[in-house]
């Protein structure tokens, strides 16, 4: 798979857990205010006292021990929906991991493209420095030739 392919399934992943994140952090939120009304209803519970000289009952400690056996289990389911959300959280920090190795990729192939690309024009460059430089002397050349001629018909004909 190349990595524009890995790109575009992070993404439409991404796309499909957004929706399940917040209905997750929305029953997460729901489970964290049954369990409040939970802890509220075993204290009043707890406090029940309707035993003889105000002590509590076999009863009343039954009822405590049946509100707190409810608590747990809404701690274990929110315990379970903590894990699912870390699950989401994991999967979506993979893939962005993956999509910020594609861009890093992406980043490096344009660098060596860039320096290709910088070496090439500095060939150009030096190739137009030796095409000048032969131009220069080729007419240095033709300068101290023609002085030279010059000079020599001068010389002739006096």
């Amino acid at each position: 798979m190349n990595n524009r392919t890995v790109y575009f399934l992070g993404l439409v992943v991404w796309l499909m857990t957004l929706p399940n994140l917040a209905v997750a952090q929305e029953k997460l939120n729901r489970l964290l205010q049954e369990r409040e009304t939970l802890h509220q209803q075993w204290q009043t519970s707890e406090s029940k006292k309707s035993g003889l000289f105000g002590n509590r009952t076999k009863k009343d400690m039954e009822a405590t021990n049946e509100w707190m056996g409810r608590i747990i289990q809404k701690d274990n389911q929110i315990m379970q929906e903590l894990e699912m959300l870390k699950d989401i959280q994991t999967t979506e920090i993979g893939y962005e991991k993956e999509d910020y190795k594609y861009i890093a990729q992406k980043a490096e192939a344009d660098i060596v493209k860039l320096k290709r690309a910088l070496l090439e024009r500095d060939e150009d460059i030096l190739q137009e420095k030796g095409k000048k430089r032969t131009y220069e002397w080729t007419t240095l050349l033709f300068f101290l030739s023609s002085l030279t001629l010059g000079w020599l018909y001068f010389r002739k004909k006096s």
